[in-house]
């Protein structure tokens, strides 16, 4: 089933799993963790997780968190929750029991999720799962229609909580559909977005099971991983992920010859300067460009890479510029029981990202964060301009600018950066007066930062994203 938007209802909430993910043909392959699964396996499988849940409590209206790797197990257990009409609340399987009795404590599931297996490896891109449902005695039914409850990803601070319904998560679907450059059917997609979160849960995972698509998921988030996934089927190939991966692939120093590579498309967040031109250089096909939200799933794409930084709102989506802040119209708050009118008011969210929208063709450019303005000496400084001119050297892979203390502070990752990254090899102090000569020549002294901290890699989030909490840098330098 294709869905087209306005001129065809919705299915009805009971069925939209059945009819919009699991239908096709049998024998017909969707995803691959490691070996092939056809859909007859996966229903099969989702009946078996759909067992499992009802034994455990859950019914129609009820809330079950799963804290589940990625993996087979991870994505029949889910389907198997809205199946049986329940919320699934997601919870990255990376934290910590500390941080998911805390979630717990706050979300109330009355179900959750644990597979009866250890942690992933690290690197594994996904991980041998055995789901096991265990009843929570304090846990609570929906208190809302959402089908989908996830937690922000905390770069910049503590975590949101973000809810969806299935008409939210359908409406994103239709969007998908719409993209011409979005893989079709015939094609394939290799998936390194973590299906826990947005980008890879419904533009890698749900789209490929309703495009029937069949989707990938490298065995190892290496370089050689990744490369090896692609090469593996002869299919036209789209690779999705976050511009982390994007950088991986670009650095990689001989790759073999991808004829089936069509594109990769990143989002999560802005892509540094150079980067699109030097994938490109490297597999002779485009970087494409998505922004998106959590609360709202993709925005506007460039997936052939030729309007950056500018990217073209999707199929009825109605962003504007109110202040130099992107505002995008939304019917309801995707904020359960948060009343802030500074995130959401008027029928219209409000993403604290900086942007612009071109009044003639209506494309967006995002600048950055709208809290990235400070005043230093009764100076406006934009952390953004910044950790844009700071990326662009030729000596900094990334580069992330936090204003702590009342001054600026820089975190970079450069090639000679030593493992304790203080700068005191030869090869890092030449890059540091590198850095700051190039800094003197661009930007004005009360732009400068004040620090400047060179480490081998900076610290990310478990989507991908740089961190940009200045406790946890300070804590990842020596």
């Amino acid at each position: 089933m294709v869905l087209t938007g306005t001129s065809s209802p919705p299915p009805h909430p009971d069925d939209w799993v059945d009819r919009c993910l699991l239908a096709g043909p049998a024998d017909q392959e969707c995803l691959r963790f490691g070996a092939p699964v056809d859909r007859a396996a996966l229903r099969a499988l989702v009946a078996e997780q759909a067992a499992r849940l009802t034994a455990a409590g859950l019914r129609r209206g009820g809330t079950a968190a799963l804290r589940l790797a990625p993996s087979l197990g991870y994505t029949a257990a889910l389907l198997a929750c809205w199946q049986l009409g329940a919320q699934a609340v997601l919870l990255d399987h990376r934290l910590t029991d500390h941080e998911v009795a805390r979630a717990v404590e706050r979300l109330a599931p009355e179900v959750l999720v644990e597979s009866a297996h250890g942690p992933a490896a690290a690197m594994r891109g996904f991980a041998e799962t055995d789901p096991v449902p265990v009843a929570l005695p304090n846990g609570r039914p929906a208190a809302t229609g959402h089908a989908l409850v996830q937690l922000s990803s905390g770069s910049t601070g503590p975590a949101k909580v973000i809810a969806r319904t299935a008409a939210d998560l359908l409406r994103e679907l239709d969007c998908y559909a719409r993209l011409a450059e979005f893989p079709k059917a015939g094609e394939r997609v290799v998936l390194l977005s973590s299906v826990v979160h947005v980008l890879g849960l419904v533009g890698g995972l749900l789209n490929s099971l309703h495009a029937r698509v069949p989707l990938t998921v490298p065995e190892r988030m290496t370089t050689a991983g990744i490369l090896a996934a692609i090469a593996a089927d002869d299919r036209p190939t789209t690779v999705i992920g976050v511009p982390f991966h994007a950088e991986l692939l670009a650095g990689a120093s001989d790759p073999p010859p991808l004829p089936q590579l069509r594109r990769m498309i990143v989002a999560g967040e802005l892509v540094r300067p150079g980067l699109p031109a030097a994938f490109t250089d490297r597999y002779g096909v485009p970087l494409g460009t998505m922004y998106g939200m959590t609360e709202l799933g993709v925005i506007a794409t460039d997936l052939d890479g030729d309007l950056h930084p500018e990217a073209v709102p999707v199929h009825g989506m109605d962003v504007r510029e109110d202040g130099g802040e992107l505002h995008i119209a939304m019917p309801a708050s995707p904020y359960p029981g948060l009343t802030d009118a500074t995130r959401w008011s008027d029928g219209r969210l409000h993403t604290r990202d900086a942007g612009r929208v071109d009044p003639a063709t209506g494309r967006v450019t995002v600048l950055g964060r709208r809290d990235s303005q400070v005043s230093i000496g009764g100076l406006k400084v934009d952390l953004n301009e910044v950790e844009h001119t700071l990326a662009a050297l030729p000596e900094v892979r990334e580069a992330v600018v936090v204003f702590a203390d009342g001054a600026i502070e820089a975190y970079l990752a450069t090639e000679c950066a030593g493992t304790d990254g203080t700068g005191g090899t030869d090869g890092v102090t030449r890059q540091a007066d590198a850095v700051r000569a190039a800094l003197a020549r661009e930007l004005a002294a009360f732009k400068r930062p004040r620090q400047l901290t060179f480490l081998p890699a900076l610290p990310r989030t478990a989507t991908g994203k740089l961190v940009r909490d200045a406790a946890v840098l300070r804590a990842a330098a020596p």
